[in-house]
Order: C-alpha cells, then sequence, then structure tokens
C-alpha cells in the first residue's frame, strides 16, 4: 500500500491523518499526507503528517477505511505513538474522515472533514438518481440513456451531455435543466474567481447550475455510477416514494425554477406531475446495504469535529452539513460539532490561510476541553486568516445556515423494499 509520511525534527506528538478525495476509476492513485500547498506550515508548526493511497479507484470507502487505519498502525510501530491523531480529509476523504471516527473512535482525539460528504453514501447516490432521472424523465424519455444498472458508462454521458447541449439552446430546456438542478440544490454560482450573481438574476444562476451539471455532477451520474454498482453488486439507490414537488417546494432554487418556466411558458405542475407519476426505481437490497456500510452516519460522535465548507459548491452541496448535524443532533451530540462556511463557489475551494485558521480553532478545542466559540465567528474567523497572510478576498469566513439535505440517509434507516 502506497503511503506517505511527514515527520517534522521537532514533533509535538499530534498526527493528521489525511483521507484524499475521490479518483475517477482507472486513475492513478496517489498517497497524499495534507493539502500540498499546506506542507511547509504544518511541518513547520511540529505536526506530523500521515495519508495513503488506497488500493483502489473510485467509490473506495470501504479499501480507505482499511488502508488508513492500517497506516496508523504502521506509523505507531515504526515511527512512534501520537499522543493523539487528528483525522482530516477533502471531499469524499471529508467523508471518510466522519466515517473513521464512527468506525473507530478509540483511534481518533478529534475530526475536521473539508467540503466532506458527510450526507453518506446512499443519500449521495440517491440525490444523484433524482437528477438523473428528473433529466431523463423531462428532456429525453425515449433515449436510451441509462440512469442505473450502467452499461457502457462514457458512451452514456457522451448521450447525456448531447441531451443537455440540445436543452440549452432553448428557454423550455434550459426552465427544465434549472428544475433538474434544484432538486438536488446545486447553487447558481460556479466561478469562484467571478462575485456570486444576484438571488435574482435566474438566467445568471441557471447558467452556473449547467455549468455544475455539464462538467462536475453528470460524470458521476452517467459514467461514475458504474463503478459503484460494480463495487455494491448491484443498484444501490431508489427513488421510490420520492415527491419530486416537496423537493422543489424545499430547495434554495425554488424561485428561480418558476420564474423560468412562466418565462418559457411551460407547465411546472404538469411537469412535477410527469416526475412523480414515471415508473420507478428500486434499489438492489445488498447493494443498498454495502453502500450503507459505506457508509451512513449515526450521528454518535464521541470527539470534537469542526467541518468546513464553500456556501458555492454544486459537487458536494453544502447542505451535507445539514444531514450531519441532523444526525449529530439527533443523537444528543451536538455539543461535539462545530461548522464553518467560506462564501465562495467551487468545491474545496478554501484558501490555504481558512484551511490553517479551522485546524487551528480544533486543535485550540482539544487543548482547552472546550469550544472557543467567540473564536469562530466570521469575522475573528477572517482576522485569523488575514494574519496568515490572505488578501481580504481569500478571508471569507460567513454566517450561513444551508437547507435541508434533498434526500438523507441516517444509519439504521429502512431501505424500500
Amino acid at each position: 500500500m502506497p503511503y506517505e509520511i511527514d515527520v517534522p525534527t521537532s514533533w509535538n506528538g499530534t498526527l493528521l491523518l489525511f483521507s484524499h478525495g475521490y479518483v475517477p476509476p482507472g486513475g492513478t492513485n496517489v498517497p497524499q499526507d495534507a493539502p500540498h500547498a499546506m506542507r511547509t506550515w504544518l511541518l513547520q508548526n511540529h505536526f506530523a503528517l500521515a495519508g495513503s493511497a488506497y488500493r483502489s479507484s473510485g467509490w473506495a470507502l470501504e479499501d480507505a477505511f482499511k488502508d488508513q487505519i492500517a497506516l496508523l498502525d504502521y506509523f505507531t510501530t515504526h515511527v512512534g505513538k501520537p499522543t493523539r491523531v487528528i483525522a482530516w480529509g477533502e471531499s469524499m476523504g471529508g467523508g471518510i474522515t466522519a466515517g473513521l471516527i464512527q468506525l473507530f473512535p478509540d483511534r481518533f482525539a478529534g475530526a475536521l472533514p473539508m467540503c466532506g460528504v458527510v450526507a453518506g453514501s446512499i443519500a449521495t447516490w440517491n440525490s444523484a438518481l433524482d437528477s438523473a432521472y428528473a433529466f431523463k424523465t423531462l428532456l429525453a424519455p425515449n433515449s436510451a440513456l441509462q440512469l442505473v444498472h450502467i452499461a457502457g458508462g462514457s458512451n452514456n454521458l457522451q448521450l447525456a451531455e448531447q441531451i443537455l447541449t440540445n436543452a440549452n439552446a432553448t428557454p423550455r430546456g434550459r426552465a427544465r435543466l434549472a428544475l433538474v438542478a434544484a432538486l438536488v440544490d446545486l447553487p447558481g454560482w460556479y466561478d469562484a474567481q467571478q462575485p456570486e450573481p444576484a438571488s435574482t438574476d435566474y438566467v445568471a444562476r441557471a447558467a452556473a447550475q449547467v455549468l455544475w451539471e455539464s462538467r462536475i455532477d453528470f460524470p458521476f451520474a452517467f459514467n461514475f455510477r458504474a463503478e459503484v454498482e460494480s463495487r455494491a453488486g448491484g443498484n444501490p439507490s431508489w427513488n421510490v416514494g420520492v415527491d419530486y414537488g416537496q423537493l422543489l417546494t424545499a430547495s434554495p432554487d425554488r424561485d428561480e425554477v418558476l420564474a423560468l418556466y412562466a418565462q418559457s411558458g411551460l407547465d411546472i405542475q404538469a411537469d412535477l406531475r410527469t416526475l412523480n407519476s414515471g415508473p420507478r426505481i428500486k434499489a438492489d437490497p445488498a447493494a443498498a446495504a454495502y453502500l450503507a456500510r459505506n457508509i451512513a452516519f449515526d450521528g454518535q460522535i464521541s470527539m470534537p469535529v469542526l467541518s468546513l465548507h464553500t456556501t458555492g459548491d454544486g459537487l458536494v452541496v453544502p447542505e451535507n452539513e445539514s444531514a450531519y448535524a441532523q444526525v449529530v443532533n439527533a443523537a444528543g451530540r451536538e455539543g461535539m460539532l462545530r461548522q464553518l462556511f467560506v462564501h465562495r463557489a467551487g468545491h474545496c475551494t478554501f484558501s490555504i490561510q481558512e484551511r490553517i485558521v479551522a485546524l487551528q480553532r480544533l486543535v485550540k478545542r482539544l487543548d482547552t476541553g472546550r469550544w472557543d466559540d467567540a473564536s469562530l465567528e466570521p469575522g475573528a474567523l477572517n482576522t485569523s486568516a488575514r494574519a496568515e497572510g490572505a488578501d481580504p478576498s481569500s478571508a471569507t469566513f460567513v454566517l450561513f445556515s444551508p437547507g435541508a439535505y434533498p434526500r438523507p440517509f441516517s444509519k439504521g434507516s429502512a431501505i424500500p423494499a
């Protein structure tokens, strides 16, 4: 198992175990023990670093759990026993981080999941199915586009892209693409180098959502899903019992969709009836159970967890944080969790300084035994980030409350027959 370990000359006894993000099926799985731009700062501040390359690419959570714990064992045997271990990671690695502390709570002192898939695997792939189902049902119902049991993922994605291009050329197509985006709460902001479009600039926001769909999300929904199905032994997702009208009502993009439908002359209620009356997709029970094991969250956190997310993330939407907070609160562990948000478009587009400040706040919680909530306010966070050398645009912590995750799924929830 390839791994990367860095230990400073004057080690403070804390080991940061980093879990890297998603690598497309067949891609090169490179070990990484920290976000590269942070490594120098971390070593100068006396943290030891470790991270493995999971033995497989794709949705490799099961392998990642095994390989990260094996690396932790190796570090303890060959380098030294840490006084404490902090789990941290980005994107899929943020979900792995949350999974590690749930599965192996005695091995960790705290966790920092960043831009993490903390709604869990079932919820993530169910939401991807919702958008794919709406896309095909409304824009290409008679096409050969595959939603589950995908064979030939590359060709399937190419077909989806052709359908999207055609739809985006007409007002009616763009309205329906906005509905597809709203069902999974895609943000209307894509480019971190540009300001966020106004909340009522529906045309600009819909255009940004199309970029998220075409460039980022569709490869997962229409291609990479094939790897998940192969790993799980079948289709792990379902939309049985889903009311798409309710999903739209709860979406932060609802007003945008209604406005674009009205402008295009489409009947939104007719399209919602079409979605709700369409043939539903059932999960293969064994495949769904596999994905629930790897992993659905139970909220039973026994250590401090500080999460970090951008507000304009269209791959791992910030509503992931709502799903995680919901299960933590239901378990009565809300005192262990704090969640920070950065006002920026993009997936994991944090500045170095924002990452440093988040880590510092978690370390302070571990050192003192309590959260310093005043230091977690956006003003204090941004002051600290700028003190680390960031220009003002690289320190954009903000108060933010994401809406409910569209299709939450916690450990122990029922899988429809």
